[in-house]
């Protein structure tokens, strides 16, 4: 749906007009069609940039934006509008006009685009009723809750049928509740409108529990992408390893990591982190690798949880730090694929 070719973007110094710093370097990246991909990213790693390019509110400095086969950027302002209608935008701060009305709100693009008010109603009023604002159809902004103004700016950007939906921090601005009830929302046009949605933000629990694809964005550049599950139960990039570990459960408790040395001395336990996924998930592996080492197995911190509808638990055990005891260990987690690492070692 979506093609990055080598693209670079490079703004210009204000003072001597020269290019004086690159927000994109040599991004090459595919969004496919019919899924939500996140893009995910600290301030300032080019994430807003990025998604700029493709309804050419930007132009690349290198490179091309492909979207649905068009070429972006080689655009005049009359195609760009064109392929505009067919992209949806929602924001992270609702871009609602106060002196109009809900219905008025999700209306106006059709307005612009000279659609009869007939038509405009036959098309308004089921988006209304999908982000399940039906019963407030007439109030203004200044009446609704900032879920309600957010599911209005879903539906106007829904108005025009786009193929592609854009969602830039378009949940920053509300609290844990309201942000689960507009993933679900996205997840249920996605699902039943087959539309392609490209999601832009910083917070992983957010890729978590709504991406099926996700790249990750550092000083302009994509440094690891893939399946949302693969990348969260994998990560290749310390970027990515960093971000995840601000999830609850993804890294130790204080408590016990400043317990935690590097080198085993005589007498302590190994400290060790198990994630379960896949064949793993739902099998009773702790207690039988208890039963296989012989000796105890202390549970020190874990959560489950699920990564893009796939179930994921990790959970940090300490044992004995025995050579005999931890070969016995490693045997187990070869023969049933649990995957686990030594973190460090505590008394």
């Amino acid at each position: 749906m979506v093609s990055f070719e080598n693209v670079t973007k490079s703004f210009n110094s204000r003072e001597t007009g020269r290019k004086a710093f690159r927000a994109l370097d040599n991004i090459s990246y595919s969004v496919p069609s019919g899924v939500i991909t996140g893009i995910i990213g600290r301030s300032g790693a080019g994430k807003s940039t990025l998604v700029r390019l493709v309804n050419g509110l930007e132009r690349p400095s290198e490179g091309r934006v492909i979207v649905d086969g068009t070429d972006v950027a080689a655009l005049d302002e009359v195609a760009l509008r064109s392929v505009r209608r067919s992209i949806g935008m929602i924001f992270q701060h609702f871009n609602l006009l106060s002196s109009r009305t809900v219905y008025d709100n999700v209306a106006m693009p059709l307005e612009i685009a000279g659609m009869g008010k007939q038509d405009i109603k036959k098309r308004i009023e089921p988006l209304i009723d999908l982000v399940g604002l039906s019963e407030r159809t007439r109030h203004y902004p200044a009446q609704l809750s900032g879920g309600q103004k957010q599911r209005v700016g879903i539906a106007r950007a829904l108005a025009s049928e786009p193929k592609l939906l854009l969602s830039d921090e378009a949940t920053s601005a509300l609290d844990p509740e309201t942000t689960q009830q507009i993933l679900g929302l996205l997840k249920t046009i996605n699902r039943d409108l087959g539309l392609t949605v490209l999601l832009i933000t910083h917070e992983m629990e957010v890729v978590k529990a709504v991406t099926s694809r996700v790249a990750v964005m550092d000083k302009g550049q994509i440094v690891e992408s893939g399946r949302t599950f693969d990348v969260f139960t994998a990560p290749r990039n310390e970027t990515t390893r960093s971000m995840l570990a601000a999830l609850p459960g993804g890294s130790l408790p204080d408590w016990i990591g400043r317990q935690v040395i590097a080198d085993p001395k005589p007498g302590c336990n190994a400290l060790i982190r198990l994630r379960f996924f896949g064949k793993t998930a739902d099998q009773p592996l702790v207690s039988r690798l208890m039963t296989v080492l012989g000796s105890p197995v202390n549970i020190i911190a874990g959560t489950v949880d699920e990564i893009a509808g796939e179930p994921y638990g990790t959970l940090y055990v300490a044992y004995s730090a025995d050579p005999a005891v931890m070969r016995k260990a490693d045997q187990f987690y070869a023969q049933t694929g649990l995957n686990a690492e030594v973190v460090g070692y505590v008394a």
